[in-house]
């Protein structure tokens, strides 16, 4: 009877090892074969931008290392925020990756309401940051970032300065810096970056804070930049300090990131991590990035959220510190 006991155990310990197999064995073989078909990317700002035009090549020396195509598409919809929206929504396989910006991801939701949130998404890395900083023009009578702070401290009021908008990384640079100092001073705020760069070379506003191409200005002497908002200097100026070695402690948090839909399986992501680093580090890729003086920057996933996670604090305790009006109901 023991025997017979024993034996019927056995048969049904073995039946359930099979069934869980055939539970698992489709996961294994996805994430091995992974991935098998192109590759949707959903690319959150207009073609032919810095953020577009860098993810298309980063895509495209990606799939060297696939096997497979991207299909990148544009949808441009509220600084990003609408494909977000979609591809938080989107299913989990892998498939389905957005290209953002970091301040979409958790700058957009602190300001206005919109259909996702960061745990909606797991960040596969972030490859660069445009540039940005504090410009006046090439014949103005301030030549470091001490003079011009010195001359609004001693005219309240006087100085204004453009942005591409009222609680941009850009604009919570100068309100950082009058809080700071103790400074009044007025933003103009456009509805792009070379808007606001055009008011200065017209000479409508005393400076500007922008991450525009400024590199050809600067470089002819129609405009002098002061300082930058990156994590170091400018390779292109090299003499330019940037906003915290001066003592201030600002990062503009602007990085170009990739994500996909939460519950995308690790190994996935992991693969995708491996071919977008070793695209990064493609030549044809880092000389564009150079071209548009931007700062290539890479982070892995296991960096990434907790890096978010520390620039949405940042820009919440902005968002209070600065009384910087949102849409969200209070």
């Amino acid at each position: 009877m023991r025997t017979r006991s024993y034996v019927r155990c056995s048969i049904v310990i073995g039946l359930l090892a099979a069934a869980v197999s055939l539970f698992t064995l489709p996961a294994w073989v996805s994430a091995q074969t992974y991935p098998s078909k192109p590759i949707n990317l959903l690319v959150g700002f207009a073609p032919g931008g810095s953020l577009d035009t860098t993810m298309r090549l980063l895509a495209k020396k990606a799939e060297a290392f696939l096997g497979q195509p991207f299909a990148v598409d544009n949808n441009g919809g509220a600084s990003g925020a609408v494909a977000l929206a979609i591809v938080a929504k989107a299913k989990p396989d892998g498939y389905q990756l957005v290209g953002c910006t970091s301040v979409g991801l958790v700058g957009i939701p602190q300001f206005r309401p919109v259909a996702y949130k960061l745990s909606d998404f797991v960040p596969i890395m972030h490859y660069g940051a445009p540039q940005s900083g504090l410009i006046v023009k090439g014949d103005a009578p301030w030549k470091t970032m001490k003079e011009f702070v010195e001359y609004a401290k001693k005219n309240p009021g006087k100085v204004t300065y453009s942005t591409n908008g009222i609680g941009t990384t850009q604009d919570m640079a100068m309100k950082y810096i009058a809080q700071k100092e103790g400074i009044k001073w007025t933003a103009i705020p456009f509805k792009g970056q070379a808007q606001a760069l055009t008011a200065l070379l017209g000479g409508h506003v005393t400076a500007t804070s922008n991450s525009a191409d400024i590199a050809s200005y600067v470089k002819d002497g129609r405009l002098r930049l002061l300082a930058t908002h990156g994590e170091a200097r400018m390779k292109v100026f090299p003499d330019v300090p940037t906003f915290r070695e001066l003592g201030y402690q600002y990062v503009n948090p602007t990085r170009f990131i990739i994500a996909a839909p939460k519950g995308t399986p690790q190994s996935v992501i992991t693969r995708l991590d491996e071919a977008f680093a070793k695209a990064a580090a493609d030549p044809e890729f880092v000389a564009m990035m150079g071209k548009l003086q931007m700062e290539l920057l890479y982070r892995h996933p296991q960096q990434m959220m907790g890096w978010l996670e520390d620039q949405r604090s940042l820009i919440g305790n902005m968002i209070r510190d600065f009384n910087i009006p949102t849409e969200l109901k209070k």
